[in-house]
């Protein structure tokens, strides 16, 4: 047998920006965070199908269905944003992934990594807070 050293690839600012390689990587790290909620969702589901059960004590079903509320809450925030996920693979297919929305000029590929639903720029991103912020005080 041969050995073949597979080199696990990861996106650098040294490559042109957006290239095959590099969207065929998001594309990935989304489906892959995807499936991941997915799965967590269905154990989720069967979790609250076997926990319907009745607590005959007030202090363990007050924790049993204070657990449920916390994941359903979870779950909640797992939904939104497996829409947010998909709207990314959407970007990546019509070529706007990537992008700043506000801008037009490249997210970034280490923001990116760490979040790759972001839709804006670090600094549009920043200003966007800041001005959210203002009008919250206000």
């Amino acid at each position: 047998m041969s050995s073949v050293e597979v080199i696990e690839y990861r996106p650098s600012e040294n490559e042109p920006f957006m290239n095959p390689r590099m969207r065929e990587y998001f594309r990935n790290k989304l489906l892959a965070w995807k499936d991941e909620i997915l799965r967590e969702s269905r154990g989720t589901l069967e979790n609250l199908q076997e926990e319907s059960q009745n607590h005959p004590d007030m202090a363990d079903r007050a924790s049993s269905e204070s657990d449920r509320a916390l994941e359903l809450r979870t779950r909640d925030r797992q939904r939104k944003l497996i829409g947010k996920i998909d709207s990314a693979m959407k970007r990546i297919d019509d070529g706007t992934y990537g992008f700043c929305e506000e801008t037009g000029d490249p997210i970034g590929v280490a923001r990116l990594d760490a979040r790759p639903t972001a839709t804006l720029s670090l600094e549009a991103q920043e200003l966007h807070e800041r001005r959210e912020k203002v009008y919250r005080d206000e």
